[in-house]
């Protein structure tokens, strides 16, 4: 009888645990502010080299010292993103079994500190952005904290206009490092790089409602308002959008002769055309839940994509 009553009161405990948060540890405070602000996603903000790339002003020791810079902030401002929407979300990410586990609901790290370091970052980011780089890389990185703040409180469950606001932050991302240098974007580049980042946003939305299919309550409860048949269409158009504008790009000469040696630019077509295939059969499984984990993990992808960093490299180099 006594074993029983310690089972039962040990059950009781572990159950009261998945519900009200930890006490907080002073020595794991800045381990669990550097979980929230989510490094694994930071590779993302690479994507802040992309125009100074595509118009080949990469490896002059200003461009370099600016986008290093601006990728610092931008990730600064992401990170206060997700400290912000941590805190807010903590009481309903007690309840879900994967994200309890994260530090803001776990107790590691205290709401109000979420709130004030998320709140810090936020203004301080902008901030040094206007001082260290332009006006215009201010007002998009500022752009950008409203509108995915906007998303935390209301957008995210909005039908279609989450779709829009999680892709408009990726081309937020293509974008600034143009604007930090003063490169102007081409109509291709902007095209290509949005209904890229919607058929990756798309596929990771299509994968979630189909691994949880029949789970209610498991995640977001947006998932449960589309149909996986509309998320496969949208990534599908997306993913058709992006290879007709890569395509138009690539046979566009733009008035400027070409003298390389081989036609990397129409070539790179066929790299960019295989990886987005590629990808297309993560999402079709339902296993593009994680982009990230894709284009990292995936050999052939890997492989695929640096075959067209190669080619887009020397078309932009003209070599």
């Amino acid at each position: 009888m006594a074993e029983r009553t310690v089972l039962l009161t040990d059950r009781a405990t572990t159950g009261r645990r998945s519900t009200s948060p930890a006490p907080a540890r002073p020595g794991g405070l800045v381990r669990g502010l550097l979980r929230t602000a989510r490094p694994r996603q930071w590779v993302k903000n690479v994507l802040v080299v992309a125009a100074p790339a595509a118009a080949g002003r990469l490896f002059s020791r200003h461009s370099l010292t600016q986008l290093a810079l601006v990728f610092v902030l931008f990730t600064a401002c992401a990170s206060a993103v997700y400290l912000i929407n941590d805190a807010r979300d903590a009481a309903a990410d007690r309840a879900h079994p994967v994200k309890r586990h994260r530090p803001v609901a776990a107790g590691q790290v205290p709401v109000p500190v979420a709130y004030a370091v998320g709140g810090v970052l936020a203004v301080l980011a902008p901030t040094a952005a206007a001082w260290l780089c332009s006006p215009f890389t201010s007002a998009l990185l500022t752009a950008y904290l409203g509108m995915q703040l906007a998303y935390c409180v209301s957008l995210k469950h909005v039908l279609v206009v989450d779709l829009v606001v999680v892709t408009t932050g990726f081309v937020m991302r293509a974008m600034i490092g143009g604007l930090a240098l003063g490169i102007p974007l081409s109509r291709w580049f902007l095209i290509t790089t949005g209904f890229g980042a919607l058929f990756m946003v798309s596929a990771k939305r299509y994968s979630e409602a189909v691994q949880m299919a029949g789970k209610a309550g498991a995640t977001r409860a947006l998932l449960t308002e589309y149909t996986t048949g509309y998320l496969r269409f949208v990534w599908q158009l997306a993913a058709g959008v992006s290879v007709l504008g890569y395509c138009l790009w690539a046979l566009e000469e733009g008035g400027v002769p070409s003298t390389s040696v081989l036609p990397w630019r129409q070539l790179s077509m066929v790299a960019y055309i295989l990886a987005i295939l590629r990808y297309a059969v993560f999402a079709d499984r339902g296993t593009a839940g994680e982009p990230e984990d894709v284009v990292l993990r995936d050999r052939a992808l890997a492989l695929i994509g640096l075959a067209w960093l190669a080619m887009y490299g020397l078309a932009v180099a003209n070599w």
